[in-house]
């Protein structure tokens, strides 16, 4: 499963999953039969490992997600949309979740005119995301933001390219959030 992990190497011809699709090694291309309990654990941890969480963290994340009102899987899959790394990923702001991630625990992010530098922080509609005026020079970031025009924008959030700043509009629902997961396979998974 293609999990765009990399940032730019995933959307050219070079990905390794583009040019082969089996696992490495001599014993790669064996074929296995995967049970239910191996189809669930495999959704979780795809989910997990694109958002580029811990296993506690994750397990946190789910706590809350099935504390709140509505839907478990739908609500977890908009807890780790609204963290503020993957919403730094999703503005542009960054060419990976990794990178995002780096950009807030360094502290290029603003919220709300304030400095914010812990990735898990859960943004809501009407924030305001922007990154700080010493570090809009920075290269990285001008180059992901110049890669991020061809990505596009979850609809979501809205973004203004020339003061590098971006809006939550609302919150994201099941059809803004773009990953191949099957959120209930996890939440029977955690049921057991």
């Amino acid at each position: 499963m293609k999990l765009f992990l990399k940032g730019e190497r995933c959307f050219k011809e070079k990905c390794a999953i583009e040019r082969r699709n089996v696992p490495p090694g001599q014993h790669g291309a064996r074929r296995r039969k995967v049970q239910n309990y191996g189809l669930q654990l495999r959704e979780k941890q795809k989910l997990r490992r694109a958002y580029g969480l811990l296993e506690g963290q994750f397990r946190r994340t789910f706590d809350l997600a099935a504390r709140s009102r509505g839907v478990t899987g739908e609500n977890l899959l908009r807890l780790l949309e609204q963290r503020l790394d993957n919403v730094a990923f999703s503005l542009g702001f960054a060419t990976s979740r990794n990178q995002a991630r780096q950009l807030v625990r360094h502290g290029h992010l603003d919220v709300d005119g304030r400095r914010v530098n812990i990735p898990s922080f859960q943004v809501r509609p009407g924030m305001v995301i922007s990154v700080r005026e010493k570090s809009r020079k920075n290269e990285r970031i001008r180059e992901a933001m110049e890669f991020a025009q061809g990505r596009g924008i979850p609809p979501w959030l809205e973004l203004d390219i020339e003061s590098f700043t971006g809006k939550v509009v609302e919150r994201p629902t099941r059809e803004d959030i773009r990953i191949p997961i099957q959120e209930q396979l996890i939440v029977e998974l955690y049921s057991r």
